[in-house]
């Protein structure tokens, strides 16, 4: 009889013509062998069969995915899979999205999957953009099409004006499809009443969605803590700030302090940076730690100098940061660097900008500077002793921020 089910579960149509897949083939045969003279009360042996051969699962995803999801047939499953097919997603994007959401295998295509199929395609959105969104959040799809999709909607695109900017707000988060209607215009009101502009609301609608559908009480209380911290409602970056803020908790965000306090910035200095550039907050505890060690420690920079430049801190080490200041070392050190540099100056250009006025400018009289930049060569392959290399001259490159 198993050996029935595995025969079953290769697609109509497809053969298994390469040596590797057979192989696969092969080894998940005897998985399912093994798997079906030990039998369990809650795992169906069918279903671990289906979910491997067809969706693409791992045996020990499958094994746990199969205790969530049941059939006896392939009928229903086949059928949406079909479904989504016919709808233009790829099999690695179907995989994807049962491999997120197995029990779309036991949905009613006609009923539960095809409509929202229908509705979302007709705003215009390509099966290519529609299966990035259901992969992150495939439970729009059991999500009443009548009773929570179509108001959402037709609220939102009241406020943001058409179709595409719904889409915008969709393609950056899509809890806001399940958010309280009642409790998301009270959110609107308030900010109405602390004086942000409509562009601004529509903004927010559409780049923050998630931040906007948080309690009223709570969404009340980050508006008021963010005009304490001196940030200008009329601005854009108050709404920046907002989504900052509401991505995390208040012991993230104490965390987050700490982080930054233990190379001896203030607390006041932390706000100073955050008002500047909200951004600076929301780095993970461990690129605040590897940045801070970086500019700290290796060149030498003062607090201040980062307080004054909290964009730095969101830039790239390894792609940005160190192959720049590695540059602007060698040049220093052979005396080509003849006046200050900022260094929000040096890291904020484009990579175009930063290779003609440091790297192509100077290559005559340093042939490795692309090396450099690239990471090819370092310092002592050049010639330069290690105690040359510490921050100490780029300290009075610094000085000025």
């Amino acid at each position: 009889m198993f050996s029935f089910f595995f025969k079953r579960l290769v697609p109509i149509g497809r053969t298994v013509r390469d040596s590797s897949t057979q192989l696969c083939f092969q080894k998940n045969r005897s998985f399912l062998h093994s798997l079906s003279s030990k039998p369990s009360e809650d795992l169906n042996p069918f279903v671990v069969s289906y979910l491997i051969n067809i969706c693409g699962f791992s045996p020990v995803a499958a094994i746990s995915a199969s205790k969530k999801v049941n059939f006896v047939t392939s009928d229903k499953p086949d059928s949406a899979l079909t479904l989504f097919r016919n709808h233009g997603f790829t099999e690695t994007q179907i995989s994807n999205l049962i491999k997120k959401q197995p029990s779309l295998l036991v949905a009613d295509p006609a009923k539960t999957l095809l409509p929202k199929l229908k509705f979302f395609h007709s705003l215009g959105i390509s099966s290519c953009d529609l299966s990035k969104i259901l992969s992150r959040d495939p439970r729009i799809l059991f999500t009443s099409l009548d009773k929570k999709i179509i108001p959402v909607f037709t609220f939102f695109k009241g406020l943001v004006g058409t179709d595409e900017n719904f889409v915008i707000a969709l393609r950056h988060q899509t809890r806001f499809l399940r958010c309280d209607i009642q409790n998301l215009a009270q959110n609107i009101a308030i900010l109405r009443e602390n004086g942000v502009s409509e562009s601004k609301i529509v903004m927010l609608l559409t780049k923050y969605p998630r931040s906007i559908t948080r309690r009223s009480d709570r969404f009340n209380e980050t508006l008021e803590k963010i005009k304490k911290m001196g940030f200008n409602p009329a601005t854009t970056i108050f709404v920046v700030a907002i989504q900052v803020i509401e991505s995390m908790s208040k012991s993230t965000w104490k965390q987050k302090l700490k982080a930054y306090q233990r190379w001896g910035l203030s607390e006041n200095e932390i706000l100073l940076a955050f008002r500047l550039c909200p951004w600076f907050m929301i780095l993970s505890e461990k690129k605040i730690m590897s940045h801070m060690d970086f500019f700290v420690k290796r060149m030498g920079l003062e607090s201040a100098v980062i307080i004054n430049n909290p964009v730095i801190m969101g830039y790239s080490l390894e792609k940005r940061i160190v192959p720049r200041c590695s540059v602007l070392r060698v040049l220093t050190l052979k005396g080509l660097v003849k006046k200050d540099i900022k260094i929000g100056y040096l890291l904020n250009q484009s990579e175009k900008q930063f290779l003609g006025k440091f790297v192509t400018k100077n290559v005559r009289e340093v042939p490795q500077l692309l090396d450099v930049y690239k990471g090819k060569i370092n310092l002592l392959e050049l010639g330069f002793e290690s105690e040359e290399m510490g921050g100490k001259k780029l300290l009075k490159i610094f000085s000025h921020y």
